[in-house]
């Protein structure tokens, strides 16, 4: 059967308007699980969140009419073989962030409100999962025999380290090529360097009794308390940081704006509101003091400037780094750091001034973990076909381009990340961001996304991959 392109879109369109009910469906079955990893369980890696929203994401799979395979709960996929050796796959994350406070709802019942849907994982990466298998059954149902297998790779430690696909991959041979539906369009054909550690101070004796904040390290934190001696009749509140009275002591919480840790701008980190508020109204001893200086410096702005770490290059756009997650644990502060970097440092560079730095202030820079940034030239076949489909459904004429965000794409030969999320799109009052409270997707974009998607694995079929 030989289609031509207007007709291999109106079979796009068709499918499309069929399906839309049951893929928002389908992305609600799989919002309803939450897959926070935790502690690990036998037979589930991850905890036994990852692992059922695994499990469902295959059943859905399933229901479309494919044979699901699980790789120990680490990777599962589905699969419609090809004729020649060698497969085409997508792949995409079931885990997700924890969700935080300030939803209007709960963040695990799907909603869906003036074209949108709300729930943890819509965007990231949970909506995109479900693409990727209606993107299976669009070519199962089409019928057409494919030169390469489709594999849709379904993935369930993303957010924590990204040590399922290492898993999988020595288990399975690598595909041909690879994008990953976990960014934004047109085509991500490079990824910065991504470097966490944790800033731990001495063993403190002073004022603070008590200090939290961050949901999880690649987050820019929205809410942060601390609790420290003091009088809270002396001290007057903020428009971001309140005062209240508790035990005799002071109870400070800061309300700032979350965001992602590789696209921090507009975020207002409330760690910093309250280590600002702490220096401001000498709260603390002279050994806190020296460290909170430290976590100024941090905070000062998110392309490290204030840690001596900024960097730039012509391939990627200027370094960030934020303070993510922070706990006082037993006498000691750890502020984890999240940091992206261009090609124009390494991993073993910015450790050695961020232990430097945390030297200078009587601290410790440990627990150190860095990845190198990867980058495929954009004049790639496979990256040109990919950008020909986006920009012809689009009617745009974008080129590829490098990014902060970590996906899974560095972890493959041969792979890049495509779509379809918008960190810069302005959301309706009533939506939020990936990562944040509220997180939503339009309905209509994944529909254009699966339409991309569609296109792209047609023409890849005719591209010389081996």
């Amino acid at each position: 059967m030989q289609l031509s392109e207007k007709q291999l879109n109106q079979k796009i369109e068709e499918f499309i308007e069929a399906n839309r009910a049951p893929l928002v469906a389908d992305i609600a079955r799989l919002i309803a699980v939450r897959s926070v990893e935790e502690a690990p369980l036998p037979g589930a890696p991850f905890g036994e969140g990852p692992k059922k929203a695994l499990e469902t994401a295959l059943q859905i799979g399933k229901d479309l009419g494919f044979e699901p395979h699980n790789c120990d709960n680490y990777v599962g996929w589905i699969e419609l073989a090809g004729q020649e050796e060698g497969h085409i796959a997508t792949v995409t994350h079931v885990d997700v962030v924890p969700e935080g406070e300030g939803w209007s709802g709960d963040a695990y019942t799907m909603r869906q409100r003036d074209g949108f849907i709300i729930g943890r994982g819509v965007a990231d990466d949970k909506g995109p999962s479900v693409l990727c298998l209606y993107l299976a059954k669009f070519f199962k149902e089409l019928g057409v025999p494919l030169r390469y297998s489709l594999r849709i790779l379904l993935g369930a430690a993303e957010e924590t380290g990204m040590t399922d696909i290492p898993y999988y991959l020595e288990r399975n041979p690598q595909p041909l090529f690879c994008f990953s539906p976990d960014s934004e369009f047109p085509v991500c054909n490079g990824e910065k360097g991504h470097l966490n550690g944790v800033f731990a101070s001495p063993k403190l004796a002073g004022n603070i009794v008590a200090f939290s904040g961050g949901i999880a390290t690649n987050a820019v934190p929205s809410r942060a308390t601390c609790l420290v001696k003091g009088q809270a009749a002396a001290l007057a509140s903020t428009s971001n940081v309140s005062v209240t009275a508790e035990d005799g002591m002071v109870r400070l919480n800061a309300e700032g704006v979350g965001g992602h840790a590789a696209f921090p701008q507009g975020s207002v980190n409330a760690i910093a509101l309250l280590v600002e508020y702490l220096l401001e109204n000498n709260l603390c001893t002279a050994e806190e003091n020296q460290y909170l200086q430290l976590l100024r410096r941090l905070h000062a702005g998110t392309d490290g400037s204030g840690v001596g770490i900024a960097c730039r290059d012509d391939a990627f756009d200027a370094l960030t780094v934020i303070g993510g997650v922070i706990s006082f644990e037993q006498g000691q502060l750890r502020q984890v750091i999240d940091c992206r970097f261009p090609t124009a440092t390494t991993g073993e560079k910015l450790e050695a001034i961020l232990k430097e730095q945390a030297v200078q202030a009587g601290a410790s820079f440990e627990d150190v973990e860095a990845k190198e940034p990867f980058y495929i030239p954009a004049d790639n076949p496979a990256i040109q076909t990919l950008l020909q489909a986006y920009n012809e459904v689009t009617g745009q004429n974008k080129q590829a381009f490098t990014m902060g965000g970590g996906t899974y794409a560095r972890c493959f030969n041969n792979a890049v990340s495509f779509g379809p999320e918008e960190p810069e799109a302005k959301l309706p009052s009533f939506a939020g961001p990936m990562h944040g409270a509220d997180e939503a997707a339009s309905i209509d974009g994944l529909l254009d996304a699966l339409k991309i998607y569609i296109l792209a694995v047609w023409r890849l079929q005719k591209v010389d991959l081996g």
